[in-house]
């Protein structure tokens, strides 16, 4: 990991927001010396089978913004989430900053394009997005420093994005005792996603990782926040030198096995648009439901 400019001695400030209804963990990232930050991977609710949006949990995040007098440089998206739409826009229009992605989103928007049928005026460009990050691209927010590395498998636009002594893992990794995320998606690929997470654990031992999603596995409390060591020797997935080959066997075994998330139908439409809600012909919101196309 040496070809990437991560300075562990930085310590930012991170305060997790979990939501409930689709077990998913956002985060304020603080920059230390200023009064800037970052917001990763917000939440915007569904009322699914009613048809209805709120916006509950991207309250929670506006209200401890404005308490405590932060500025929002970035909105972050680890990846193109199946199982929770993103609140990025919402934020945004209320706070500012500006909402990044991986290149590779436009990978993704071609992909369920076709699957939603959306036709030549949706853009595949990622121009929905204000910046698409390469592989070691860094960012500021405040004067932090934060860098996005490329972890692939789970989506083909995964990211992992490395802020001080702290990275933002998405759903590459779960806890230790949670193991690893499914590679069964359109483009995903359990042998990427492998070479993917031996690239977090090559971090340095000390670095926290933060999740994405945390489900309590076995009835324990949910937690959010490890340490490369600790998922190197306790990883139920990879840990403990598990080989390449032991992985993909388990990881597609498993995944044969999982339904898909309740919510990637309306996650997938909003989220390839950067969390705006698609509108039809007369622009209304509205969303697509494709029969046998996942």
């Amino acid at each position: 990991m040496s070809d990437y400019p991560i300075d562990i001695t930085v310590i930012p400030e991170v305060k997790a927001f979990f939501d409930e209804a689709t077990n998913t963990i956002s985060y304020v990232v603080k920059d230390p010396a200023s009064e800037h930050c970052a917001v990763i991977d917000s939440v915007m609710d569904i009322d699914y089978a009613a048809g209805r949006i709120t916006y509950d949990n991207a309250d929670e995040i506006i209200a401890y913004v404005r308490e405590h007098g932060l500025t929002v440089d970035w909105l972050i998206e680890t990846h193109v989430h199946a199982d929770h739409l993103s609140a990025a826009p919402y934020i945004q229009q209320q706070l500012g900053g500006k909402i990044g992605i991986g290149v590779h989103i436009k990978t993704v928007q071609d992909t369920f394009g076709k699957v939603f049928n959306e036709g030549t005026e949706f853009q595949r460009d990622g121009s929905q997005f204000d910046a698409l990050f390469e592989d070691g691209d860094t960012y500021k927010i405040g004067g932090l420093n934060a860098v996005a590395i490329f972890t692939p498998g789970h989506t083909p636009a995964c990211m992992t994005h490395v802020i001080g002594n702290a990275a933002f893992v998405g759903d590459t990794l779960f806890m230790p005792d949670g193991g690893s995320a499914r590679a069964d998606f359109p483009g995903g690929d359990a042998g990427v996603l492998y070479e993917s997470i031996m690239k977090v654990l090559a971090l340095p031992d000390e670095m926290r990782l933060f999740m994405c999603h945390d489900y309590g596995p076995n009835g324990r409390d949910i937690q959010w926040e490890t340490t490369v060591a600790d998922e190197r020797a306790h990883n139920i997935h990879v840990g403990k030198g598990k080989t390449k080959e032991d992985f993909i066997k388990f990881r597609t075994e498993r995944d044969a096995t999982l339904d898909m998330p309740k919510l990637i139908i309306p996650s997938l439409q909003v989220n390839m648009r950067a969390g705006e809600i698609p509108t039809d012909k007369d622009g209304k919101p509205m969303l697509k439901v494709p029969l046998n196309g996942l």
